[in-house]
């Protein structure tokens, strides 16, 4: 059997006799928004000074359908309901606008935070990489320390004057190695 709510079973009587008006709100929101929107566009500007020309030339030149005689008393009574109406509408919009915005908003602030925390982690990344390349032994402190060494070298065998402590000479080509120079 399928699950029937306690509204369409006939053995279930209803909780409450009344009759209930249940509404949308967001519905009613929407709707509302739509009418505060067309309210505040120059279309409806035009189609409403149209409206009132018309009706203020009808009741002035047409002596048969004079509906409303010159004060137009009819006319301010349409135009007092029409506001009426506008004023809470445009409010309900405000109010639902503003409450998008406060979503938004805290919607950016979180984004604002994640970016901030992020920022900081790679900012801390990236000293930490300085640190350590700062310690890695480069090409030119490589060269520039096997440079020393051999006029280091030769600074000694200077002072020497060549020969070692066995009498043999260290100048000659075929017993010193030779110093290259690191390829690039």
């Amino acid at each position: 059997m399928s699950d029937l709510s306690a509204r369409q079973r006939l053995d279930t009587p209803r909780s409450t006799r009344r009759l209930s008006f249940n509404v949308d709100p967001e519905a009613v929101g929407r709707f509302s928004e739509s009418i505060a929107r067309f309210l505040g566009t120059g279309r409806y500007l035009a189609w409403q000074t149209i409206i009132v020309i018309v009706w203020i030339c009808l009741n002035l030149f047409a002596v048969r359908w004079q509906w409303d005689p010159y004060p137009f008393i009819l006319l301010n009574l349409a135009f007092s309901t029409q506001a009426a109406y506008a004023a809470p509408l445009i409010l309900l919009a405000q109010n639902r606008q503003e409450n998008r915005d406060k979503v938004a908003l805290e919607e950016d602030r979180r984004r604002a935070q994640q970016t901030k925390a992020d920022t900081e982690f790679l900012a801390r990344e990236l000293a930490s990489l300085r640190l350590a390349v700062g310690e890695v032994a480069t090409r030119d402190y490589l060269r520039r320390e096997l440079e020393e060494v051999r006029e280091l070298l030769e600074a000694l065998r200077a002072d020497t004057g060549g020969k070692a402590k066995d009498g043999s000479d260290r100048k000659s080509k075929k017993n010193r190695p030779p110093i290259e120079e690191p390829s690039s």
